[in-house]
């Protein structure tokens, strides 16, 4: 039995099987395969773990916009660019509750707190304690994402209710110093292992798109995959170039490789919620589609991704129509997604 073959099974056992371990390798084959050969087995490991027509519904707020110290390559918030992103001070908790309302209002189940931040001063925090308490009154599943966290912080940040602290890995190891120089990959490895110690899911993925070979897809693909355990929720972002950061002008990339980034997720990561993140705004609706049926299951819904565009929610109902799919109920309290009635 070779390598992928017996990875693939392995993805589909049950939670007492062990968890497989992920050679770059091994990734790296799964994405030179045949496309449908590939589609094919995400979607089956898909349907062995989710409703397959099952998408949750997430809205994603910037509680603090602009004005971030660190240098990442992708980000309009950086203060050194000069982009069109001003330096906007925190949002107060009830304009947060607002919007969270209307969110759910609009359908949305998971609310997640955005903000540009190296990481949350104590004062900061105090402020995101109490959004994270009134949000998870409203019966939306939390995710907040801070930057770096200090000891005792996601201790805090659980004891509010919160449900998932996001931190992505952004990129592979070797890839990462051609991103970020104010942060180390170990920096973020960091936080996330206190995001565990204190009990709270973690939500971390990557950005394809900035320039990296296949490889360094399946190497960060691997590395998320050989996590203990993995992450919970999986983002994949697609880079969004916005004028005035070092990434602008970057070559795009192939759209079909974005959906193969997608089912090797799945396929690698069996029972997390793969987000189809950033990007999306520029991704046709046959490419969307393609990217459920790679294993995609849940996508950022509402006019604003953070800084940057994101569809409409009426169109994102609509193409979800058109595909006979509906949205996921997320029952906040043991953190499960659960398909709605149709």
């Amino acid at each position: 039995m070779d390598t992928i073959t017996h990875n693939a099974q392995a993805a589909g056992k049950a939670d007492t099987a062990p968890v497989p371990q992920w050679s770059v390798d091994a990734v790296a084959a799964l994405l030179d395969l045949p496309f449908n050969d590939l589609l094919f087995r995400a979607q089956t490991v898909h349907r062995e773990n989710f409703d397959a027509n099952a998408v949750q519904l997430s809205t994603l707020l910037s509680i603090k916009t602009g004005g971030c110290p660190e240098d990442c390559g992708y980000c309009p918030q950086a203060a050194r660019y000069h982009t069109d992103v001003d330096n906007e001070a925190m949002l107060e908790v009830d304009v947060v509750v607002a919007a969270a309302k209307a969110a759910r209002d609009q359908g949305a189940t998971r609310f997640c707190m955005g903000a540009a931040w190296r990481g949350p001063k104590q004062r900061e925090l105090d402020r995101v304690l109490q959004m994270v308490k009134a949000v998870r009154g409203l019966g939306m599943e939390t995710c907040a994402t801070l930057g770096m966290l200090k000891a005792g912080q996601a201790e805090q940040l659980k004891d509010a209710g919160l449900d998932y602290y996001n931190h992505n890995l952004d990129t592979a190891p070797e890839f990462y110093g051609s991103i970020v120089s104010t942060r180390t990959q170990d920096d973020r490895l960091d936080t996330l292992g206190k995001v565990r110690d204190a009990g709270l899911h973690v939500c971390s993925g990557g950005i394809v798109g900035m320039g990296e070979t296949r490889r360094t897809r399946a190497a960060l693909i691997a590395q998320l995959a050989n996590l203990t355990p993995y992450p919970e929720s999986v983002p994949i972002n697609n880079l969004v170039q916005v004028e005035g950061t070092p990434l602008h002008g970057t070559a795009a990339l192939d759209p079909f490789e974005f959906v193969r980034t997608i089912a090797v997720a799945r396929i690698t990561m069996p029972k997390a919620m793969v987000r189809l993140s950033a990007g999306r705004q520029e991704m046709s609706e046959g490419i969307q589609a393609l990217c459920f049926a790679a294993g995609a299951n849940s996508i950022f819904y509402g006019d604003k991704l953070l800084t940057t565009g994101n569809p409409e929610a009426a169109r994102d109902r609509a193409l979800l129509d058109k595909l006979g799919m509906y949205p996921l109920r997320v029952a906040t309290a043991g953190v499960q997604a659960v398909a709605s009635e149709q």
